[in-house]
């Protein structure tokens, strides 16, 4: 059928090829066809259900690479279903599959936490990362990002309700001030959203030198959150953190490097945090994003209007 297509409008010494000629010419060469089996095949239509895979593969792959090329099927499935495009979990496995995309893939971490001579706080949350509201509990921690001109140190602050990224910094060192800058920022967020009172708040760290220095434990009590500090280098203590981190390196750094500078980081973690907060689905925000999960809380305890009594 395509040799046909190639060939009938063709040209050669002034002669068109017709499609009784070229079928005539293929049957001497042992591939016989007729040519009422072409003209029904070209006459033939798509099915429904083809026309619907074709339509779908578009938005499967528009879901895909808008998101960072990260999502597996899971996730463009649910955010298919978000906008308003009914589709089967398997027909997006299966259209992912045709067309060879699938989602990111963690590797591993390197250890990065080094113990600091200070004395450190305790273990508040003992691996209960399930707060009931914001602002009960921030965890926190830092990752590296190998660049062509030297080590870059990101470092974040996570609220553990929403999974919401609050504060981040990017740094050619992991001093202290590295992680005071992630701190302030997450401050200045809630700051910003009219939510200025973090009485009652726990912040868990690992018992790196840089969370457990005396500067960091100030500022802490400065904004009235009490620390909270889990065993050196054991990622389950700080789980939440290591998953956020995780993320961050399997959708961002490994895919879209090599990285040059600490300037290229810092603009792509800026694009990427902003993307993480307002419009990638979580599985542990029940698959919405963290700061829709967070406007639906403060929805739900938003005080309810009296209704209005009629005068009779």
């Amino acid at each position: 059928m395509r040799f046909i297509d190639q060939h009938a409008a063709h040209q050669s010494g002034g002669r068109r090829w017709g499609v009784e000629s070229i079928c005539a010419q293929l049957a001497e060469l042992g591939a016989p066809i007729a040519p009422s089996t072409y003209h029904a095949h070209r006459a033939a239509r798509p099915s429904r259900a083809q026309v619907r895979d074709e339509q779908l593969c578009v938005e499967v792959a528009r879901v895909h690479a808008e998101n960072y090329g990260v999502y597996g099927a899971r996730k463009v499935w649910a955010q298919l279903n978000r906008e308003g495009i009914p589709v089967a979990r398997c027909t997006v496995e299966r259209l992912m599959r045709a067309q060879g995309l699938a989602g990111a893939r963690r590797g591993r971490r390197i250890r990065t936490t080094l113990p600091g001579e200070h004395a450190r706080a305790g273990d508040l949350v003992s691996r209960r990362f399930d707060p009931p509201a914001p602002d009960q509990l921030w965890v926190a921690d830092f990752t590296y990002v190998p660049t062509w001109s030297g080590m870059v140190y990101v470092a974040f602050v996570i609220d553990a309700y929403s999974r919401r990224i609050l504060g981040w910094r990017a740094a050619t060192s992991m001093r202290t001030e590295l992680v005071l800058d992630a701190l302030e920022h997450a401050v200045w967020t809630r700051a910003q959203q009219g939510r200025p009172d973090l009485d009652g708040l726990i912040m868990h760290t690992d018992a790196g030198s840089q969370y457990t220095s005396i500067a960091h434990t100030e500022r802490l009590a400065l904004a009235g959150a009490a620390p909270s500090v889990g065993t050196v280098g054991d990622a389950y203590d700080n789980a939440l953190a290591e998953s956020t981190i995780g993320l961050f390196k399997t959708e961002l750094i490994k895919p879209r490097g090599p990285w040059r500078t600490v300037e290229q980081v810092e603009i792509a973690t800026l694009e990427y945090v902003d993307w993480f907060n307002h419009r990638r689905l979580h599985s542990a925000a029940g698959d919405i994003p963290p700061a829709e999960l967070e406007a639906a809380h403060y929805r739900q305890r938003a005080p309810q209007p009296e209704p209005q009594r009629s005068s009779q």
